[in-house]
């Protein structure tokens, strides 16, 4: 008799290769893991690397939750080059010399890109405009506008500024930023505008996340490393690490797995998703504090 091939549930940290959609590293895990239920915590660009949280079985309830968190990234904004899609995909759309810009003007464009701003997205961004995708729209030629939507950029640093020559003769400035922000934050848009402030035009030429809420590139794994081993962290451990914790009894474990609205404790009011366990350490439920009550968003128990 043959053995029944079960895959944990649980967070598969990827690094995720340039030149692949998230979809395409889902379908490939499919298949490394051995099952259809696989899902991502938010795309990343087929340009950019890094940090891509995906979750197999019944992990996969946790990743529109974990979509919200705040990222991390590395990348390198081009000074001096407009492009269609804002980042270096797509073709050139104009040229400045870029040469002349001050290490002070950027650091003053830096400061009005950091906190609370309001953004438009890329227009060859999978955001949907009277629910056709943007890059659609686009790519047929439409002349359209997205809406500015509020996102927090909490750090947009930058590590250095380098002088170069675009493949077209022009001087440009290449800066090497890190930035955290909330979820939804373009920043091939962050270039773009920088771009735009500083007379000069912008683009973004390389982005890699370091990091999705609390997992790091450090705990990612390339794709030829899981073809060779899967790992997968316990979805435990994956809600332990990303929300907060609630210990509750046996008995009001099951009574929440019922679907009892249980009193929740003051602290966990306003804190969006957090993790419910029973005291030997079993993830029960994911909960939100709706009216003092707890009010389920995802059952594991």
């Amino acid at each position: 008799m043959t053995q029944k091939h079960t895959t944990p549930d649980g967070l598969v940290i990827v690094d995720k290769p340039s030149g692949f959609t998230s979809h395409d590293v889902v379908a490939k895990m499919r298949g490394i893991a051995r099952t259809r239920r696989v899902g991502h915590a938010g795309t990343l660009d087929p340009m950019a690397t890094g940090v891509l949280v995906l979750g197999v079985e019944r992990a996969t309830k946790l990743l529109g939750h974990l979509a919200l968190t705040e990222k991390e990234y590395l990348g390198t904004v081009r000074l001096g080059q407009n492009t269609v899609t804002d980042d270096a995909e797509g073709e050139i759309t104009s040229s400045t010399d870029a040469s002349k810009v001050t290490r002070d003007a950027i650091d003053a464009g830096i400061a009005k890109l950091t906190g609370d701003i309001m953004q438009v997205p890329s227009k060859v961004s999978a955001i949907k405009i009277d629910g056709v995708r943007s890059y659609k729209r686009a790519r047929e030629g439409e002349d359209f506008e997205i809406p500015a939507r509020p996102v927090t950029i909490s750090s947009f640093t930058v590590y250095d500024v380098r002088d170069a020559v675009a493949e077209d003769g022009t001087p440009v400035l290449d800066l090497v930023v890190s930035v955290a922000c909330s979820s939804g934050t373009y920043i091939r848009a962050l270039a773009r505008d920088l771009g735009a402030d500083l007379g000069v035009g912008g683009h973004l030429t390389a982005l890699r996340r370091t990091r999705v809420g609390p997992y790091k590139l450090d705990a990612a794994k390339t794709l030829d490393q899981l073809q060779q081993e899967l790992t997968v962290m316990p979805i435990a451990e994956a809600a332990a690490a990303a929300f907060p914790r609630w210990e509750v009894d046996a008995k009001r474990a099951r009574l929440l797995l019922n679907g009892v609205r249980l009193e929740m404790p003051e602290e966990y009011a306003g804190a969006g998703p957090v993790a419910v366990f029973e005291p030997e350490g079993r993830f029960v439920a994911l909960v939100e504090e709706h009216r003092g009550k707890a009010k389920s968003l995802a059952v594991f128990g």
